[in-house]
């Protein structure tokens, strides 16, 4: 492993370079997987929970502990924080994918960027299921069935794959 010490002016540039191609695809594709997301959480909320904003509200059980696992009507308390977390979290595994992966290998193809896109929030699914402290869980789990968070992490995986292809067209132009 190379340090700043060792590393050549070139090397240190492209690392920079690589770093803020990585955030600003990352901020780009984050909005479209958060807002892709939200919209299957809203739905999904609607059907399965009668509300479409509990499941978004639950995201800020992080913040209110278990009063807003409860909470079904919007409100700026629990909806607009639990919203703001939900894209804070987006934003980060986009910024993480786009530097491991979209950024090194723009996709060719669309089922390509998918299939890429899809291992990105499989992960983010595994971690945020499996390897999170249940006080940190997304929350929505409170309110959707196992196939109905499938079709919200299916929507984050195509937000993301929509932003990053978005992000690198107009990077190129």
């Amino acid at each position: 492993m190379q340090t700043s010490e060792t590393m050549s002016p070139e090397m240190d540039a492209q690392s920079g370079s690589r770093a803020k191609s990585a955030i600003r695809t990352g901020l780009i594709a984050g909005a479209f997987a958060s807002v892709a997301s939200t919209i299957a959480l809203g739905v999904c909320g609607r059907y399965e929970a009668g509300s479409s904003t509990a499941t978004t509200n639950a995201i800020s059980h992080w913040v209110w502990d278990r009063e807003a696992l409860f909470r079904k009507s919007p409100s700026l308390r629990h909806t607009v924080l639990g919203y703001a977390i939900h894209h804070g979290s987006a934003t980060f595994w986009a910024v993480l994918y786009a530097w491991l992966h979209a950024n090194r290998r723009p996709a060719r193809s669309v089922p390509a960027a998918l299939g890429g896109a899809g291992v990105a929030a499989a992960t983010a699914c595994a971690v945020d299921y499996l390897a999170t402290p249940r006080r940190l869980t997304p929350g929505f789990e409170h309110h959707l069935s196992k196939s109905a968070m499938a079709a919200v992490y299916a929507s984050f995986a195509v937000g993301l794959a929509l932003g990053c292809a978005v992000a690198n067209r107009e990077h190129r132009q």
